[in-house]
């Protein structure tokens, strides 16, 4: 009698144990949806669960711990344009041409992200993914480099920073007053429905509110089928504006209203995966381009206890809160290891079963093991550019830097450092206690890995420095 128990049983669990084993697999699963969520200028400590005192952020919160919040996790470079460059093509942007002595692209640049290049939504089209670009763009807004030609079959969003086209009428002051009038008509940036611009200037005021119906709507709309949103908040870059709802709500002011609302975004987006019954098949990243706009005072955020913000190779100005989400496919926690915004190019290729480009050097690696609890991260070391220049390498805990700068301070600032500055960053996230002098061998080191990198890099033509002749 106990025989036949036993077997029933067997015949009754078993394809809930084979269920159960394969819960954390992401070969077990069919292509999952892929969720980018970027945000502009958001500091590493300006969310709660990364340690504001006054900053609410309910659904990043929850979105944390339910999910894998990432403490080391980095971008390709310290201002708009090469970051973009560096997560939408998993390349550095020394290797994609989208750095130069002008440090972004402006309305009067000509260049822009060249089709030679292989974006992550070319690479995951050929998988059968839809894809949308929602947001900020800021790699070319001549027609040839917008989303729609590099993979995006949509595009919703300002195609340059929101303190462009700034038309110094009579009424024009200064930021902070356009910013408390909500005067958002003095930047006269051009809102864009995939070719053609249907409103401007953009009304700032809404233009959180619009960018998270936009993505909704494309997620309801491609359920079906697997999809890639790039959903790129132009927030909190100055200019800040709210919706109505948020004005005048957070105990931080302006500055935590607008994070406020973009925590708001992001629980509109959960919510619908959650509704439609595919949260359990999208993998959700949250993070940013580059770190705080120090320079605005209140109207710029906080790298928490990382030193300085944009515009450098400080950690505060290239690494970033990050949050990774997929309930039951990975496990919730804190990860150290290190990561990129580069890496989420071959982890979606590997997920969606997309070929990864074999025809170029490729700077992303795969996080599957860190997400999946694998094994060691495949990341060792981060190379942290300013323009076309290496200023510091960081390999495994410790950075070295060669050149430091402030983030706007002009050659005054400017300093080579032989032998260069060494922080350990597990001891020292700060960067303020130099400890080169007791570790030449890890100096050594770190300039042999500056020598196979520079021995294989091939530099293009700046496309940020292509600009209509005066």
């Amino acid at each position: 009698m106990s025989f036949k128990i036993n077997l029933f049983l067997s015949v009754i669990l078993l394809p809930v144990l084979l269920v159960n084993s394969c819960k954390n697999s992401p070969e077990s699963s069919t292509q999952p949806n892929i969720v980018i969520i970027f945000c502009d200028d958001l500091g590493y400590g300006d969310l709660g669960t990364f340690g504001h005192p006054t900053i609410r952020t309910p659904n990043l919160d929850q979105m944390a711990e339910e999910g894998q919040k990432w403490t080391n996790f980095y971008v390709g470079a310290s201002v708009c344009t090469p970051s973009r460059a560096a997560l939408i093509t998993g390349r550095l942007p020394i290797r994609n041409g989208m750095c130069g002595n002008r440090r972004v692209l402006f309305p009067n640049s000509i260049g822009g992200l060249q089709k030679s290049e292989i974006t992550i939504a070319e690479a995951l089209k050929t998988s059968g993914y839809a894809t949308a670009c929602v947001g900020k763009w800021h790699l070319g807004h001549l027609p040839e480099y917008l989303p729609t030609n590099h993979g995006f079959d949509s595009y919703f969003g300002i195609p340059y920073s929101n303190d462009m086209d700034l038309e110094r009428t009579e009424d024009w002051v200064n930021h902070d007053h356009a910013m408390k009038e909500r005067k958002y008509q003095f930047y006269n940036v051009p809102l864009m429905r995939d070719r053609e611009i249907i409103e401007r200037p953009a009304v700032q005021t809404t233009i959180t509110k619009r960018y998270t119906e936009e993505s909704v709507k494309f997620i309801r709309e491609n359920k079906e089928n697997p999809f890639f949103l790039y959903l790129a908040h132009n927030l909190p870059h100055i200019p800040l504006y709210t919706s109505e709802a948020f004005q005048d709500t957070s105990l931080r002011g302006l500055y935590g209203d607008v994070i406020e609302e973009i925590d708001w975004s992001v629980g509109q987006v959960l919510e619908t995966l959650r509704n439609e019954g595919l949260a359990e098949n999208t993998m959700v990243v949250f993070t940013s381009d580059n770190g705080p706009w120090l320079v605005f005072d209140q109207h710029g955020g906080s790298a928490g206890l990382l030193r300085e913000g944009k515009g450098t190779t400080w950690e505060g100005g290239m690494r970033e809160p990050t949050i990774f989400w997929w309930p039951g496919m990975i496990n919730p926690g804190v990860v150290a290891d290190m990561g990129s915004t580069m890496d989420l190019f071959p982890t979606a290729c590997k997920l969606a079963g997309a070929d990864f480009p074999a025809d170029r050097i490729m700077d992303g690696v795969d996080l599957s093991p860190s997400l999946f609890n694998e094994g060691e991260g495949l990341r060792k070391t981060m190379f942290y550019y300013r323009r076309t220049e290496l200023y510091a390498v960081r390999k495994d805990m410790y950075k070295a830097h060669f050149i430091t700068e402030s983030a706007y301070a002009g050659d005054d600032n400017l300093m080579h450092h032989n032998p260069p500055l060494l922080f350990h960053l597990g001891h020292d996230p700060s960067e303020k206690y130099n400890i080169a002098e007791d570790h030449p061998e890890i100096i050594a080191d770190i300039m042999l890995e500056v020598e196979r990198h520079q021995s294989e890099l091939v530099i293009p033509e700046s496309q940020l420095d292509r600009k209509k002749s005066e």
